[in-house]
């Protein structure tokens, strides 16, 4: 389909043009009640339906297995910074039976980028003994710099593969760095593994068992901003006595998330129904396989013209170059505004880099049609072929 405007933001980001067809056509009248989905209650029979269909569709895509819980939250992907450490320490004092006054037990996080370690950075802030088992900005393997994950042999576990730690956490996807896991790191069987999927999730397949806790937000391949995508496996569902650990505050509780269906309180109701929207998307398109294909297809493409570029670098070692976030460097930086600007005029958008690191991120999640990309990879090639010449 011919497009005028190319959107590769970072998040909120580009949405499927059927869904939001689709969307436009229900607006007035959903599900037949006269009603926007805006004024549709959350107790109504028809937001049942649809966010059960939201909930059966998502665990079919990801092949969430049984005895896990899906829950669709507020407060975007940051505040699981704090639900995850608080539940999973309930849950762990409940199992081990600590007495009061115990040792701290540690918390295990793998630092790739901006958005783990503030991850770890909420932990310590709310009194979790955090163990670093390696920050990338520290390892010389990394070039002290984000751009890639430290060897095996770096790495500093609580126990042997994190088996002394409450759990053991790591961002899949880094959006602001561009660095992505290129496999599930290995932990002790018996650890807790809890990943941050927010900006690649639904778009490759992947094996839930492995993990305790896998969170989303949604902004990224699900849906607009507003609602989040946890999976929880049920036995880490656990109250803590208060006496034995810190009360923490109900809305961050996933056991109460999970025993009301998502409806302790008023949900994000538009964005759970666009999520079930995009889910619908997904399964035409051939499921988290379909869209892994047509990832592949785009970064491809988009490689491709890196490879042969004496203008455009990307400083993240390939095997964990990012599939969905690709972060862009000019040999020649004071060409970078032109070169944005320049793409803005011809309809191509929000390819500015994160304002901690500048230069430029190309976003290519699982809505951005292969048509962008090859739009974007011509003005790349012209763009250098105007200011490069044949030097």
């Amino acid at each position: 389909m011919s497009q005028s405007v190319h959107n590769f933001g970072a998040g909120p980001s580009v949405l499927p043009a059927s869904v939001l067809a689709r969307a436009q056509h229900e607006f007035l009248n959903f599900a037949d009640t006269g009603m926007s989905i805006l004024e549709v209650s959350h107790r109504s029979a028809p937001f049942d339906r649809t966010i059960r269909q939201a909930e059966a569709n998502a665990r079919a895509l990801l092949a969430i297995p049984d005895n896990y819980s899906i829950l669709f939250l507020q407060g975007g992907a940051t505040t699981q910074f704090a639900a995850v450490w608080y539940n999973l320490m309930a849950a762990r004092v409940i199992r081990e039976r600590f007495p009061p006054g115990a040792s701290p037990i540690p918390v295990d996080y793998l630092v790739t980028g901006t958005w783990s370690k503030k991850a770890a950075q909420e932990a310590a802030h709310l009194g979790a003994s955090v163990n670093i088992v390696f920050d990338a900005a520290k390892s010389a393997a990394t070039h002290h710099t984000y751009t890639g994950i430290p060897p095996r042999s770096e790495w500093q576990f609580s126990g042997p593969d994190g088996r002394d730690a409450a759990y053991v956490y790591y961002c899949d996807n880094e959006t602001v760095h561009g660095v992505e896991w290129d496999h599930v790191p290995t932990v002790h069987p018996d650890t807790i593994l809890v990943c941050d999927m927010s900006s690649n999730i639904m778009s490759r397949p992947v094996d839930v068992s492995k993990f305790g806790i896998v969170y989303a937000g949604a902004q990224k391949n699900m849906g607009p901003a507003g609602v989040t995508f946890v999976v929880i496996r049920n036995d880490l569902l656990a109250h803590a006595d208060p006496s034995t650990f810190t009360p923490f505050p109900i809305m961050l509780d996933y056991q109460v998330a999970q025993a009301n269906n998502s409806l302790y309180n008023t949900p994000p109701t538009f964005a759970i129904y666009m999520c079930g929207l995009v889910y619908d998307w997904i399964q035409e398109q051939g499921g988290v396989a379909g869209m892994a294909e047509q990832s592949r297809a785009k970064c491809a493409l988009l490689n491709t013209a890196l490879a042969r570029s004496r203008l455009y670098l990307c400083p993240v070692a390939e095997p964990y170059r990012s599939r969905m976030n690709v972060v862009i460097n000019l040999t020649q930086p004071d060409l970078e505004e032109t070169f944005l600007k320049g793409a803005q005029a011809l309809g191509m958008l929000q390819l500015k880099g994160h304002r901690s690191v500048g230069g430029i991120r190309v976003s290519l999640y699982n809505a951005l049609p292969l048509e962008s990309v090859r739009t974007l990879v011509d003005y790349m090639t012209e763009f250098e072929a105007e200011h490069l010449g044949s030097q």
